[in-house]
């Protein structure tokens, strides 16, 4: 089969690959039709994240069953999945599992692996999982959204940690694809006011389309005197950073309300000096903070998929305008290197590779 490989920094490339084979009799076998790009491969791409060199990566996807291990009782042959991407202690080679799945807490495993880093990925023709790792999806969600449920899961499950209600005021900065997701779903689940911050106006105009009531582009306004305008001076109930910069990571919490709280989607990968000014919002406003990783809970991968494949069957949630560019697979190594190398101004939304086309 064809795959997209990783083999250092900057050097991807597009090869030949072995392909699958079922290794245990509750393992699945899926023809990938639709593998998206997170920033997570983007990172690892700049040498910025864990990897095996020459491995094939990708873990956001959807695909259909083609062959079943002889112990796989809820899938068959023609069935259409969506695949949750973590390894957990049941997974992996361990003596005992960690105190955390033990407890059914997956996203904070010890031993907590992904599919594209310390497995073989999506970005290919065909890829192995164990059945629990299949999530089916209904004939009415095509397979581009499904491959969105992934990144989708990740912000649910953030949400899932806060005291979000109906009525809140959710302020997000970065309106990546995370940020996108959560302005989404922000609004699925009753915020009236929604405010994106970003420095790119077409990543505003993407901001808008998903649901936000306001936007504010952050080169130019003010952002902390700008929430406070569209707010009557009370600012947010929830804040969420999906930026991942070590910049907005240390200004965040000056946009929560008193007894709000900040959300953490975004991982900067360099250090953070807080000023004195948002740091003493922590303890004067009494703030929550919460840190928000992976997609899965329990039972696993977690009420997070249901969710949102209820709510994708149901119409009620819509993903698909979020894509921006769909690509060959073939196409990978040259919109890595172009999203790699873009101005900060530029935009890129979610971009969607479909392996079966040559």
């Amino acid at each position: 089969m064809r795959a997209l490989k990783l083999y250092g920094k900057q050097d991807l490339r597009y090869e030949e690959a072995e392909k699958p084979r079922l290794e245990k009799p509750t393992d699945v076998l899926i023809k990938v039709k639709a593998v998206g790009i997170c920033g997570s491969d983007l990172s690892r791409y700049k040498k910025l994240g864990p990897y095996v060199a020459g491995m094939v990566w990708g873990h956001e996807f959807s695909g259909e069953v083609v062959e079943i291990g002889e112990e796989v009782k809820h899938l068959a042959v023609g069935d259409r999945v969506a695949g949750a991407p973590c390894f957990t202690c049941a997974d992996l080679d361990v003596e005992e599992e960690c105190y955390y799945c033990k407890k059914s807490e997956f996203a904070r495993c010890e031993n907590l692996t992904v599919i594209g880093a310390r497995h073989g990925g999506a970005y290919a023709e065909y890829i192995r999982l164990p059945e629990k790792n299949c999530v089916p999806i209904p004939d009415a969600v095509d397979y581009e959204s499904a491959a969105m449920i992934e990144p989708s899961a990740v912000v649910v499950h953030g949400y899932y940690h806060t005291n979000l209600t109906a009525g809140d005021t959710v302020v997000v900065v970065g309106c990546g694809n995370i940020g996108l997701l959560s302005i989404k779903f922000a609004k699925l689940f009753g915020a009236t006011k929604i405010i994106a911050v970003d420095i790119a106006e077409d990543a505003l105009k993407m901001a808008l389309a998903a649901g936000a009531s306001h936007t504010i582009n952050s080169l130019k306004e003010d952002t902390l005197e700008t929430i406070a305008a569209y707010t009557d001076g009370l600012l947010a109930d929830i804040v969420v950073e999906s930026a991942g910069s070590p910049i907005t990571s240390a200004q965040v919490f000056a946009y929560a309300k008193k007894g709000g709280g900040v959300v953490f989607m975004g991982i900067p990968y360099a250090d953070i000096n807080i000023e004195r000014f948002y740091f003493e919002k922590i303890v004067r406003s009494e703030l929550k903070v919460w840190g928000a990783w992976s997609c899965v809970s329990a039972p696993f991968p977690g009420k997070e998929w249901q969710t949102i494949v209820s709510l994708l069957e149901n119409g009620q949630l819509e993903l698909k305008s979020m894509v921006t560019h769909r690509l060959k697979l073939s196409e990978g190594p040259e919109i890595f290197d172009t999203v790699t190398h873009k101005k900060p101004e530029d935009n890129f939304g979610k971009i969607m590779f479909f392996p079966e086309e040559v």
